[in-house]
Formats: structure tokens, C-alpha cells, sequence
């Protein structure tokens, strides 16, 4: 079994295919490496693609106390995937919980990253909607603990930004919501208490998001209806940013439109590779209307 070890010793879990410029993907909450199969079947076959597991999903290890899941831990653990495979830059791949985590990790170690692409960021993210997301957080973890994922696997993948995948594929939805019924009741219910509901806001990061220069690619589908805001915030705050919105689609938008995903990310991944990612223009921003 591959793994990489972290700061704090907890070993973390990874699959790698293909060979050439090397791209990180970061699972989000209800995922693992596994939600990348299609990334990585793609792009490998130009790319040295990398997906890993978080702390508390096996195999990774599930750490047993709250303090161990921070939004350190998880921004750091992008970072022990590098150090580990030898990797000094590569082009990281977020998807909501993943998002987040990449999004901290381009903040602290922006040298790190080719590239940031930032995927259905911003679930609870905005000021109105903390104080609710991080009560269903709570709230939920604390039913994990008792209940196990028995009764909450349905629920949690029929939410509003996800039945779009049950009606586009309800095969892969099968799959998706079997995947998560495998997930440890524990690892997931402290990654909610100790990440999820205390990861700091977004806005917090207005100075690092006003100076950032590395190339990022924002992608919210237009039915994610918790994240549209926080994308839009995003791509004012970083000239260094860009937002594509996908069409009828909700939170898991690389599994619901796998094509379309795959190819903003590599002609995104082109533009950076070959030196045409540009900033944006001071110009652009301005008050005036004509």
C-alpha cells in the first residue's frame, strides 16, 4: 500500500498513474481518491496524476482526537503528498472540502503549487451562512458517531446540490453513494467537528488572495447554490483567477459532467504549462459602466 506521512505521523493514502508534470487532486468531504477516476484516467496519460486520500479515510489513518483534523492539518497534508513523492511544484486539483484545503495550501506555501484549481469552493464560506453550515456540521457529526453511515449515506448525497448527479447518471450515483457507505463513520465525523465547521473564512484571506500569482481556475456548477457567491468573491479578490460556471450542474461537478470538467482543466493546465496564463488586467477593474 503507498502511503505518505504527514507532520504529525498519520500516514495518508495515494494512488499515482502516469508521467510528466505532476497534478495533486484533493477529494472533497463525501469523496476519496476514487472521485478522481476519471480526472485520472484523462490525464495521465500526459500528466503524473497523484490522488490521496484524507486524514480519516481508510486507508489513510483515522486519528482519534478532533485537534487532529484542522484546516492545518489538511492544507499541510497536500503538502506531505509533495514532499513525499519528491515533488517540488505541481498543478493541485481541489474539490470542495479539497477546495478549501487547497486553497489554504496555495495561501501558505504559494512557491508549492504550478496551479490552483478550486472546485465547488464556498459552502459556508460567506458570512450569512456560516453560523447554519457550521450547526448542520455539528449536528451531523454528532449523529455519524452515534448511527454509523447506515442512516446517513441517503440523505447526505440526496442534498439539494447533488440529486443533479442522481437524474444525469444514475449509475454513477449508485456508485457514489456505495463509495460512501465504505467511509469510517469516525474519520468523517471529526473531519467534520475539527475541519469543516472551524475552517476559517475565505475573506480571511483578503490580503494573500490580493497579492496571489499563482495561475487558479475557479469552477462552481450553477446549481451549487452555496458556493455561486463565494466564487464570484473569489474571482473579484484574486487577479490571479478565473470562473468558469457549469451549466445545470451541482457541487460534484467533476463526476456529474466529467467531459466538461476535464477540459477546462487542461486547457487551463496549457495555458499555465506553456507560459500564456495571464493576470488580470488592472483595467478590468473599475467602477465605470461604459
Amino acid at each position: 500500500m503507498s502511503t505518505v506521512t504527514a507532520d504529525d505521523g498519520a500516514r495518508l493514502y495515494y494512488e499515482e498513474a502516469g508521467q510528466g508534470t505532476p497534478v495533486v487532486f484533493v477529494h472533497e468531504f463525501l469523496g476519496d481518491c476514487r472521485s478522481w477516476g476519471a480526472q485520472v484516467r484523462h490525464f495521465s496519460r500526459r500528466h503524473r496524476c497523484i490522488a490521496y486520500n484524507a486524514r480519516g479515510y481508510p486507508p489513510s489513518d483515522v486519528p482519534q482526537r478532533v485537534e487532529d483534523y484542522s484546516f492545518e492539518h489538511q492544507r499541510a497534508g497536500i503538502r506531505a503528498v509533495l514532499d513525499g513523492l519528491g515533488i517540488d511544484r505541481a498543478h493541485v486539483v481541489g474539490l470542495s472540502m479539497g477546495a478549501f484545503a487547497s486553497f489554504y495550501f496555495g495561501m501558505q506555501w504559494p512557491g508549492r503549487a504550478l496551479s490552483l484549481i478550486l472546485a465547488g469552493i464556498g459552502s459556508g464560506a460567506m458570512p450569512e451562512g456560516r453560523a447554519q453550515f457550521r450547526q448542520e456540521s455539528e449536528e451531523r457529526a454528532e449523529r455519524l458517531l452515534a448511527e454509523g453511515f447506515g442512516g446517513h449515506a441517503e440523505s447526505l448525497c440526496l442534498s439539494p446540490t447533488r440529486v443533479q448527479l442522481q437524474n444525469k447518471n444514475p449509475r454513477g450515483f449508485a456508485e457514489f453513494r456505495a463509495q460512501v457507505k465504505q467511509h469510517s463513520a469516525t474519520g468523517s465525523a471529526l473531519t467534520l467537528k475539527g475541519y469543516q465547521a472551524l475552517r476559517p473564512a475565505l475573506q480571511d484571506y483578503s490580503e494573500q488572495m490580493a497579492r496571489c500569482t499563482v495561475p487558479t481556475l475557479i469552477i462552481c456548477g450553477d446549481e451549487d447554490e452555496p458556493c455561486l457567491d463565494a466564487s464570484l468573491m473569489l474571482k473579484r479578490a484574486m487577479p490571479s483567477a478565473g470562473l468558469a460556471v457549469m451549466p445545470h450542474t451541482g457541487h460534484a461537478c467533476n463526476l456529474e459532467e466529467p467531459e466538461l470538467f476535464n477540459r477546462l482543466c487542461e486547457q487551463f493546465f496549457h495555458q499555465v504549462e506553456s507560459g500564456q496564463y495571464r493576470m488580470r488586467d488592472p483595467r478590468a477593474q473599475s467602477d465605470r459602466m461604459l
